[in-house]
């Protein structure tokens, strides 16, 4: 089992909800898409990464590079539970737990993400949903990082931290419906 997480705690209310207008939008593709070995290789041969998802966290773990943050939920698309110490070497750097619903970003998730970047990395428990994560990762990793996230039947995806993704992460959630 891994070291328990700590909650991480925001005095930020604020949540980002997702307008169905823009569920399109977030289902594209903003890198290339790799399955099976290729994607395995590919995995190996990035210098500073980080993953959103319990699958494609856990394929890094097995194959000995771990990502700088690793953003996991503890279960798959469809509910079947992940045993969490398979993420025993990403939460023994450090483990923070949060709450961001379906379907939202929540201002404690991006916080969280930015204090695991900035302080040696570990691992993101989300309690909820940790898919817009993705986001908060492009966000809080510096130009040349890549974010990886699982697209379900299709492989791994891979994006490269940059100007251009940032400001596409930036227009992104300026058109999501803010509650504060």
């Amino acid at each position: 089992m891994p070291p328990a997480a700590t909650p991480y705690v925001s005095s930020d209310p604020r949540v980002w909800v997702v307008p169905e207008r823009l569920r399109g939008a977030l289902s594209k593709r903003y890198g290339p898409v790799l399955a099976g070995p290729e994607a395995d290789e590919r995995i190996r041969s990035l210098g500073l990464f980080a993953s959103c998802g319990d699958r494609v966290t856990a394929d890094a773990v097995r194959l000995g590079h771990l990502p700088l943050v690793g953003l996991v939920d503890l279960k798959t698309l469809r509910n079947e539970p992940i045993d969490a110490a398979l993420f025993r070497p990403l939460a023994e750097r450090r483990h923070l737990k949060v709450v961001n619903p379906p379907g939202t970003l929540t201002a404690q998730l991006r916080a969280a993400v930015q204090e695991l970047v900035s302080h040696g990395g570990g691992l993101l428990e989300v309690d909820g949903e940790e898919d817009l994560g993705s986001l908060a990762l492009v966000e809080a990793l510096p130009p040349g990082a890549t974010v990886i996230y699982g697209i379900p039947g299709a492989g791994v995806s891979f994006v490269t931290v940059n100007a251009e993704s940032k400001e596409r992460v930036r227009a992104l959630i300026a058109q999501m419906e803010l509650k504060a």
